[in-house]
């Protein structure tokens, strides 16, 4: 038995309450890591984990060596940081999540170039709509869009803004009229994203207008791809419309009124040591949005 992969492998069984995700994220079968995990147990003579077909509950000794099971792979995992920042060559991996919209659209050109550009370090990229749980599904990154602090546990590193633009199909202006100000919307198709946290009430102007509509959807692109076919009015993120804006396949209408922005933060958990690949992927996407603004 490797201890040190035995270790690894209950850290990650405890956090996420399951072999088979366990599992999944290691590349190995679930077989496997039960047997390493009974083989720590008897090497440790203790039962760290209770078993059964419904729940996997962590007994007293077990939440106590997870505890410190943790503490020695963030003081190895730091310890290997340090000797790559020495060595001054960027390696490892890097596990990023993200909003689906956001890394379909903006994130992706700026990923395939510090691809190119640090070709030794590996990402593993999973994408959702609902923002995961860094510390549970052991992520170094989080690329979040949003207006809210974060908990104590994270540090939020500032990349860029984004701006929201209200869209529409030039045919749908053409059919059902023009939109000349915010009270024109209530005589129009306004489609809802259902995270908003506006609801029905769109942040335009200096009141806010109320916004009534046949569509409502849990993804932004979704939406944009419903305004070009000349279905209704969207609030859309700007790193999502920008390339329609620009194609000419939706117009953009109240430009001029008063919307929010929304900044794009990097979130990660806290430690004591920063690892270096980390360092430089949160710097390099400062700079590359700096240079691709999408305001």
């Amino acid at each position: 038995m490797d201890k040190l992969t035995a270790m690894q492998l209950f850290v990650r069984v405890a956090e996420l309450g399951s072999f088979s995700q366990a599992a999944e994220q290691h590349g190995i079968s679930k077989s496997n890591i039960s047997k390493q995990i009974s083989a720590l147990e008897q090497a440790l003579g203790a039962q760290l984990l209770q078993r059964s077909t419904r729940r996997l509950q962590l007994t007293q000794a077990g939440e106590e060596y997870l505890q410190h099971c943790s503490d020695i792979l963030r003081q190895i995992a730091d310890t290997e940081a340090r000797l790559q920042q020495q060595q001054q060559v960027p390696q490892g991996k890097l596990r990023i999540n993200a909003a689906m919209a956001l890394g379909l659209t903006a994130l992706a050109p700026a990923f395939a170039e510090f691809m190119r550009r640090y070709p030794k370090i590996e990402l593993d990229v999973q994408l959702s709509d609902e923002a995961q749980d860094l510390l549970q599904h052991n992520f170094d990154l989080g690329l979040r869009v949003a207006s809210q602090s974060f908990d104590s546990a994270y540090v939020g590193k500032t990349i860029t803004q984004f701006s929201y633009s209200i869209c529409a199909a030039p045919e749908y202006l053409q059919r059902h009229g023009a939109i000349n100000c915010p009270e024109d919307l209530a005589k129009h198709q306004c489609f809802e994203y259902s995270y908003f946290r506006h609801k029905h009430i769109w942040p335009v102007g200096n009141n806010g207008v109320p916004i009534i509509g046949n569509l409502k959807a849990n993804s932004s692109v979704f939406l944009l791809e419903m305004i070009k076919q000349g279905m209704g009015v969207g609030f859309i993120p700007r790193f999502i419309s920008h390339q329609a804006l620009q194609a000419g396949e939706v117009v953009e209408v109240l430009a001029a009124e008063n919307k929010p922005n929304m900044t794009l933060y990097a979130l990660y958990p806290v430690r004591k040591f920063i690892p270096p690949r980390l360092s430089l992927f949160i710097e390099f996407l400062q700079s590359w949005f700096a240079r691709h603004p999408y305001l």
